[in-house]
């Protein structure tokens, strides 16, 4: 495999335990490598209270079946 083309598709192929095992031998790797950590995101108070209040109006409609 030579191309990231050909390994996103050799992933596709494997089972999801196999999966976990890639990330973890990847991340392994990053890090041995030096590799940093992306920037935490940052999100205003108004989105993260959006998010709250459609998780909630998700979490109603699921009690009641709909």
């Amino acid at each position: 495999m030579s191309t990231l083309m050909e390994i996103e598709q050799a992933v596709e192929k494997l089972s999801t335990q196999e999966k976990q095992e890639l990330i973890l031998f990847l991340s392994a790797r990053l890090r041995d490598e030096g590799a940093r950590l992306p920037e935490p995101r940052k999100f205003s108070r108004e989105q993260i209270q959006s998010w709250v209040a459609e998780d909630e109006a998700d979490l109603e409609r699921f009690r009641r079946g709909k």
